[in-house]
């Protein structure tokens, strides 16, 4: 992990390598979806309900992968699990990510519920990098997780009521 310019208070502007494979890691479940012949995937074929929510979105989303990436911990390591708050973030996260892969295989084995497709697949990404910023010491990523959560799925909501 390099930290580079320091921004505010600990955080520094950096790179965090495991911030690309945490990302890929939540990814998996697209990368793998055209293995699958899904006889309906609403998810992918959703209507637009928000112009402004899809771009609201989109610019969260993305920043909750940058501040993960490129805004580190003045004490962070490369990867640490310490006791306390820090490893209970940790378990969070990895916790909301099996719910994430849960929801997915249901999704594929062609469960594609309102519920699960939000609690499953809408809510558990926003709140991984809502974890992974609390487990990282990451303000900035929490808080625009937590951000990302309500915008995401407020916008999803919208869209499959259409």
């Amino acid at each position: 992990m390099f930290r580079f310019i320091k921004l505010f208070g600990n955080h520094y502007f950096g790179f965090w390598i495991l911030g690309v494979a945490l990302f890929a890691v939540q990814e998996i479940p697209y990368m793998i979806m055209p293995l699958f012949k899904l006889e309906t995937n609403p998810i992918m074929n959703m209507k637009e309900s928000s112009v402004i929510l899809d771009m609201a979105e989109k610019i969260l989303g993305s920043l909750c992968i940058a501040f993960m990436i490129f805004i580190v911990h003045n004490n962070s390591k490369l990867f640490s699990v310490a006791d306390g708050k820090e490893k209970l973030f940790f378990i969070l996260t990895v916790l909301v990510l099996l719910l994430n892969y849960i929801g997915w295989a249901f999704y594929f084995g062609g469960h594609q519920s309102v519920f699960v497709m939000m609690f499953f697949i809408v809510l558990m990404p926003p709140l991984y990098y809502v974890f992974i910023g609390l487990w990282r010491n990451n303000t900035v990523l929490a808080v625009s997780g937590g951000i990302f959560l309500i915008v995401h799925f407020v916008h999803v909501w919208g869209n499959l009521k259409l």
